[in-house]
């Protein structure tokens, strides 16, 4: 993981009082041993980061005891590495993936400076914020329904200078983006209802149903997407979404009648698909300048 500075978290805890009498602290090898103990693949990678986090003996050994419960690392922490960046993460909201790192190295190869950008969906706001890290000037909004999400994507998108905001898809968004939106960010729930259960356990336990379960056939929140999007798109602006590879030419579908020129571009790095649909036209940032 990433050793940048990532931005305040509002789900820091406070300082814990200092116990009468402090235990002695967790080493290293014990701290390993815990984690492997309960089942952690990658214990020693673990151990170094929650041992460089911990202020005080007893955070760390809450810290060790939180991840053997279950508790995803990046909730323990604090923060997840994504695209070379720390984002906050907080308890509850869905921890982004690596995979998603395609969804914004396209992104970034379609917006030009000054662009508006929306991270809908956004969990965290990672999406948003590592795509602004990447294009200079972008206006970037985004938006989620669930308010825990609400409050860990203010922490990385406002230090990333944009905009959150609380609400279903498009009605959260300000109507004067309507129009204007060159490239739109969708990370939306895509697993079958049928097909959740069969997550690993630190996503189906710690992470919000509402952030994994896209449905009957993992398509429905993209079919609301889609239905609507070419209405918010400028001309020439493009919708991004993540899917499986077995739901691509589906979603394909899905963007062809809601109007816009559909391609997936995969990635076996990540083992990831991305579906990019573009409203017709030309496309220019709001500053004017036309995509190189």
């Amino acid at each position: 993981m990433s050793a940048h500075p990532s931005p305040v978290s509002p789900f820091s805890a406070s300082p814990s009082r200092a116990p009468a009498s402090p235990a002695a602290p967790l080493s290293c090898p014990a701290v390993v041993a815990r984690l492997r103990a309960a089942g952690c693949v990658f214990a020693e990678d673990e151990a170094e980061l929650l041992l460089s986090a911990a202020r005080t003996p007893a955070e760390l050994a809450a810290m060790v005891r939180r991840r053997g419960d279950g508790l995803p690392l990046e909730h323990v922490l604090g923060w997840a590495e994504f695209c070379g960046l720390r984002m906050v993460v907080g308890p509850g909201v869905f921890v982004p993936r690596r995979r998603s790192e395609l969804l914004v190295r396209q992104a970034a190869a379609l917006a030009a400076p000054g662009a508006v950008v929306v991270d809908l969906c956004c969990g965290s706001g990672a999406l948003g914020a590592a795509l602004a890290a990447r294009v200079a000037g972008v206006e970037l909004h985004a938006a989620d329904i669930d308010p825990a999400a609400v409050r860990c994507a203010r922490a990385n998108v406002t230090a990333a200078g944009g905009r959150v905001h609380e609400g279903d898809l498009f009605a959260a968004l300000p109507a004067a983006l309507r129009g204007r939106i060159g490239v739109l960010l969708a990370n939306v729930p895509y697993v079958p209802t049928e097909e959740v259960g069969l997550l690993p356990p630190e996503a189906r336990e710690h992470e919000p149903l509402v952030a994994l379960d896209g449905g009957t056939d993992g398509l429905d929140v993209l079919r609301r997407v889609t239905a609507s999007a070419s209405a918010w798109l400028t001309p020439g602006g493009s919708l991004l979404v993540e899917t499986s590879e077995r739901q691509a030419d589906r979603a394909a579908a899905l963007f062809a009648g809601g109007g816009l020129s559909a391609r997936a571009v995969t990635s076996e790095e990540l083992y990831a698909t991305v579906v990019i649909g573009t409203r017709p036209g030309e496309y220019q940032a709001t500053a004017g300048r036309p995509r190189p």
